[in-house]
């Protein structure tokens, strides 16, 4: 940013430190997504997620690769893994290795696009400039699979 020698820029920044945080999950052989937006990334956010994809998947046995976040073990979520009765496998990825995670490139592609160099008037603003981003994400999986790195899958059935 430039400004006249000796004149201090203002810049406006919320008043609040109100906070959202962004709990998702994408299909690595699809490129769909399921984020929530909620005030809290606690155990029970995240079990609401895992729920939220078993509820997607009724019938197929959910993978899921994450980290050892304090948030993704004990209570609600050991619930919500008997309760699946083997149809939701938690697979947890080594300490200090985000790359290996493939939501989290779409994090960055996320802030690159939503939030870099700007300044929303309220929350609610920003949490509608998420959800628009990801529902037009949901409608270009090629896309999605391409920044995580991934590439769709075609099983044949040649029988």
């Amino acid at each position: 940013m430039w400004s006249p020698v000796g004149q201090q820029v203002m810049i406006p920044t919320p008043g609040q430190t109100n906070k959202r945080f962004g709990i998702g999950a994408v299909n690595y052989h699809t490129g769909e997504t399921v984020v929530i937006v909620r005030k809290r990334k606690r155990r029970e956010q995240i079990a609401e997620l895992l729920t939220q994809l078993l509820v997607k998947h009724p019938t197929q046995t959910v993978y899921v690769a994450w980290d050892n976040a304090d948030t993704h073990s004990g209570g609600e979520i050991d619930a919500i893994v008997r309760g699946a009765a083997g149809r939701l496998v938690l697979l947890y990825l080594p300490t200090y290795s985000p790359w290996l995670n493939p939501i989290e490139m779409l994090w960055r592609h996320w802030r690159r696009a939503v939030t870099h160099c700007e300044l929303f008037e309220s929350i609610k603003n920003l949490i509608e400039a998420t959800n628009n981003f990801f529902t037009r994400y949901n409608r270009m999986p090629e896309k999605v699979l391409s920044i995580i790195g991934a590439t769709r899958q075609v099983f044949l059935d040649c029988t």
